[in-house]
């Protein structure tokens, strides 16, 4: 078995356990992130069944997915990275997901993409939870304006909120935050928890865990 599906199988034990212990009624999807790793690091993944991957930039995913999505039909492709809005045609063709709406303009590409390509892409809304300068996202005060523009206005697919939570500061106070704001707007999923805070995460009530180095190991750029 390869070194990548055994960490996957340890990771999901962990969950489960985590996700027992707090009486949760389901576990969270486990996306691999998979930014900068080769497919030939990937595949092993792949043909162990899983398919859910997160990616951070849409011309690698591009290159890298365009065609393995053909042979693979039922993977599902995150888009996890800051979207610009020059990417945004590229990013709803070849995603299912995209965590990282975070602006009005963005928004309004995302709806226009859609209807030229027919096709609609399952959407969290960045939150800028620690209101940190230097990150992206919605303010909490915003949100419910932000919202309803996306859903009344647009008619995009919101399904979920998504948040990074600041560096170094215990991640169970913004995971609470988040999940309550979700809930305020009446939605279920949350995408929240990557590899160094997946647990608390998950005791949090999140839907989607974003991991990467605990999966792949770590990244050589």
């Amino acid at each position: 078995m390869h070194v990548s599906v055994k960490r996957l199988q340890t990771v999901n034990n962990k969950v489960k356990e985590v996700a027992n212990k707090t009486q949760l009624k389901t576990t969270p999807q486990i996306i691999a992130v998979s930014k900068t790793f080769q497919l030939s690091q990937i595949t092993p993944l792949l043909d162990s069944g899983h398919l859910h991957f997160g990616e951070n930039k849409v011309q690698e995913a591009d290159h890298k997915w365009k065609d393995v999505k053909k042979k693979y039909k039922n993977i599902q492709l995150h888009m996890l990275g800051k979207l610009q809005t020059n990417k945004a045609k590229i990013a709803v063709k070849i995603f299912d997901y995209i965590h990282s709406l975070d602006n009005a303009k963005l928004a309004s590409k995302i709806a226009q993409f859609e209807k030229e390509l027919n096709k609609k892409v399952k959407l969290f809304i960045q939150v800028n939870i620690g209101e940190e300068i230097q990150k992206s996202g919605i303010v909490i005060k915003d949100l419910q304006n932000f919202y309803d523009y996306c859903t009344k206005e647009l008619s995009l697919n919101i399904i979920g909120l998504m948040c990074i939570p600041p560096a170094d500061l215990d991640p169970i106070n913004y995971f609470t935050m988040l999940k309550k704001n979700s809930e305020i707007l009446n939605l279920k999923d949350l995408s929240m928890g990557m590899s160094n805070d997946f647990e608390q995460a998950v005791i949090c009530g999140t839907t989607y865990l974003r991991l990467g180095s605990i999966i792949f190991g770590p990244r050589s750029i």
